[in-house]
This record gives structure tokens, sequence and C-alpha cells, in this order.
């Protein structure tokens, strides 16, 4: 297995009201419940009466899916905002939850990537869409999160995510070399931090799809664990019929069926990442 070295100190940064927390949750490898985190953090997030906003970067669409947004409405959205023809504010469609909306996606995102090719500061076109978007008038941000669903590559898409992102939440499936490719994408984070945006750091790693019945599940958490350290979170989400009904259903989880366990799981991680960032208040 590639063991990649524990991500180096980084202090997280103060909260401040006066300016959303931008949080980008990616994987380069398919299947690790990214959307699910996304969708589901959000949501819990959304349950304490924190204003959040999605942004959907996979071409994909499946955090659109999730939410229950149908493709005819999914224009203008986080394409229009990459490049340059809408602003965030302008594409946010209210979520089936209080307090939560997203920025949807459309397959018109995989052409984002040769279109801003040529284009002037083309990592930092999502960035300056946020900074847009916290420039109230009023000096109060109409958001206090933003949550960014990363496509599963390293592409410009993700790039602009990273350059646009305080912190970095990166789900991990409980299974065998799970931690190959985690060496990839912390190279990556370097990167961004040396070229693009020194502030940028990994909040946590949250282990998904653990499988209690699973020796295997167990191994691979205590790997990851033991190479990480304190940068994995306690929480850890199961392997749940109930989490991976809810997408057909237009519906997080939380809403879907808020006693299961999964649904409980998202909650936890939602207060653990919460008192990660000095704001005791748990999720419920």
């Amino acid at each position: 297995m590639t063991e990649p070295a524990p991500d180096q100190a980084v202090e997280p940064p103060v909260f401040y009201a006066s300016r959303p927390r931008v949080i980008a949750v990616a994987n380069q490898k398919g299947g690790v419940g990214k959307t699910t985190t996304a969708i589901n953090v959000g949501t819990a997030l959304a349950a304490t009466g924190r204003r959040v906003l999605l942004i959907d970067l996979d071409p994909q669409g499946n955090a659109s899916t999730g939410l229950g947004l149908d493709k005819s409405r999914r224009h203008p959205g986080a394409y229009e905002v990459l490049i340059g023809t809408a602003d965030l504010a302008a594409c946010a469609v209210p979520a089936p939850v209080p307090h939560l909306s997203i920025v949807p996606a459309s397959r018109d995102l995989s052409g984002a990537e040769v279109e801003l090719v040529e284009a002037e500061r083309r990592a930092f076109r999502l960035r300056e869409a946020v900074q847009a978007l916290a420039a109230a008038p009023s000096g109060v941000p109409p958001y206090d999160y933003i949550l960014i669903d990363c496509p599963p590559s390293l592409t410009l898409l993700t790039l602009n995510a990273l350059v646009a992102a305080d912190a970095l939440l990166v789900p991990l499936q409980c299974e065998f070399l799970a931690l190959d490719g985690l060496s990839e994408l912390m190279n990556t984070v370097e990167l961004v931090r040396a070229n693009f945006n020194p502030k940028l750091y990994i909040q946590g790693v949250v282990l998904t799809m653990f499988d209690n019945r699973n020796r295997l599940s167990g191994q691979v958490a205590a790997d990851v664990r033991a190479h990480l350290g304190a940068t994995v979170y306690d929480t850890v989400i199961p392997r749940n019929v109930r989490v991976s009904e809810a997408p057909s259903f237009g519906l997080p989880v939380l809403l879907y069926d808020v006693t299961c366990a999964g649904a409980q799981a998202y909650a936890h991680l939602a207060s653990e990442m919460l008192k990660r960032e000095g704001i005791q208040e748990a999720a419920p």
C-alpha cells in the first residue's frame, strides 16, 4: 500500500461571520461517497440554522440529482459561473431543506475544461465568484458555509475548487488500497498552497462505507488512522442501504430517514466539523 505522509500541521483559520467558510469535498477516486457526504453535511449544517450553499462542480450532476433538481432547472449553473456569464447568486436554487441552496451542474461543465484552457486567471474563476458573492452590500454575506462537490478527478474544475476553498474535506472509502491516490491529492494540495492558495488546509479525512461485519474495514480504518493521525475524523460513515436509497428520491438521507445509522453519522460528522472550527454547537 502506498503510504502518504501525514498532512503538515496547519492551524485552521479563525471563523469570521463576515465571510462564508468555503469547504471543498474532494477525492479523485470515484465511488467513495463524496457527493453523498457533500449533500448530507450541507443538510446537517443547514439544520443548525446556518445558511449553506452547495456548489455542484461535477459534470455528472449527482449532487443536483440527489437534491431533487430536475435537469430543466440546471441553467444557469456552475458552468455559467465559470465562464463568466452568471454569478453565484443568480444560479443558486433552493433545495428541499431549509437554509440550503444549490448551484446546479450540467453536462456543459465538461466543456468548461476546454473553454477555460486559454482564459485569463482560469484557476481563479470560482474564487472570484465566491468573493463577489461574499461582498454583500449590507455587509452580511448570504451564506455561512459554501460546500463544493468536486468531480472524481484532479482537473481544472477541481483546481478551481481548491483555489476557492479555505479547507478540504476528503471522503475515503474503507477498502483495500484506500490510501492509494490520497498521496496524489495531498501533493496537489501542496502545489495549490505553493502557487495559488497558501491558506488551504485539509480539515479532515472521513472514513466512509464502513462495514463493521467486515474485518477489512476495521483494518483499513486502523491503517488510515495510523498514518494520518488526528487528520481523520472520529466519526465514521457506515455502509447503509438508506444512504444509498435516498438520492433516488431526490432527498438527503437526513430527510429520507433521519433515524437510520447513516443519517445519524452525518449529523455527528457535521458536529465534529463545527468543533474543529472552534464552534461548539452540536448538529442535531
